[in-house]
């Protein structure tokens, strides 16, 4: 799941005129063909904690248990919502398809409804649960919808990285994922983006995603700590914090277990 938020936006099938009169970067494209391409293991179980935090630093904690299975070159999550008791037994299911041309499905359970929801393309710009993440940055975003490029090289924490300009072709793609701009940061002997700013479409409103623990697990390399936060101007509006614990791969996982029918009924 921590690499589908990494890559950020999904797909679009329609069609519409380019928006970036830049011509794609072939060097920044390989990079981020290098990106989607790395191992983010299989049949993972996990789990996760939330933390909501408003500009007077209140904050609310989440608890969620995590799977991941790879069906194909098609990945397939689902989560569901421990704690507290405001959120408990809500259910996140999530298709995330390899095709370019065919859009990712997301279903959200809500306990207190009785029924799922499916999010409907426009709606992933949409915040996810309350937090500083779109719907759309839980699946992985197709390369062929943006122009890519390359910047420069930096350094961050020790790290040499690429810096990549990311913008979408298409207007339909930045309705969908609620953002007109972004710039990444690749490390470069990874290939994980550590920190991204991202230009929200409605409002000057700038988010800033910072990868603040990075591990090797079983060989894989996992975000264990993420920061998204949303400022407008310096001021802070808004702050999520994403920590991953437990991580294993290559577990038993049930294809069963990813439908809309056990997101119903939960753990």
């Amino acid at each position: 799941m921590f690499r589908q938020i990494l890559l950020l936006t999904a797909t679009l099938a329609l069609a519409a005129p380019v928006l970036c009169a830049n011509a794609d970067d072939p060097k920044a494209r390989e990079i981020m063909q290098n990106v989607e391409d790395r191992d983010d293991g299989d049949n993972a179980t996990l789990d996760m904690e939330m933390v909501l935090i408003d500009k007077s630093n209140n904050q609310r904690v989440r608890q969620i248990r995590s799977f991941r299975k790879d069906k194909g070159e098609d990945k397939r999550s689902i989560m569901f919502f421990l704690t507290p008791s405001d959120v408990k037994d809500t259910g996140f299911l999530t298709y995330d398809y390899d095709d370019p041309n065919k859009d990712d499905d997301q279903w959200l359970y809500l306990p207190a409804l009785r029924k799922s929801k499916r999010i409907a393309a426009n709606d992933k710009s949409g915040s996810f649960m309350g937090s500083d993440f779109n719907y759309s940055d839980m699946t992985s975003r197709e390369l062929e919808n943006y122009d890519f490029t390359l910047m420069k090289e930096v350094e961050i924490d020790g790290q040499k990285a690429w810096q990549i300009e990311s913008v979408p072709r298409t207007k339909e793609v930045i309705d969908e994922s609620g953002y007109k701009k972004s710039i990444l940061f690749v490390r470069q002997d990874n290939y994980v983006v550590i920190r991204a700013v991202h230009w929200v479409d409605k409002g000057s409103a700038l988010k800033y995603f910072d990868v603040k623990q990075l591990e090797q697990i079983d060989g894989i390399w996992v975000a264990t700590e993420i920061h998204m936060t949303t400022k407008e101007g310096k001021q802070t509006v808004h702050k999520t914090v994403l920590k991953q614990s437990n991580i294993a791969f290559n577990q038993n996982l049930d294809e069963n277990l990813f439908t809309v029918r056990q997101l119903e009924k939960g753990l």
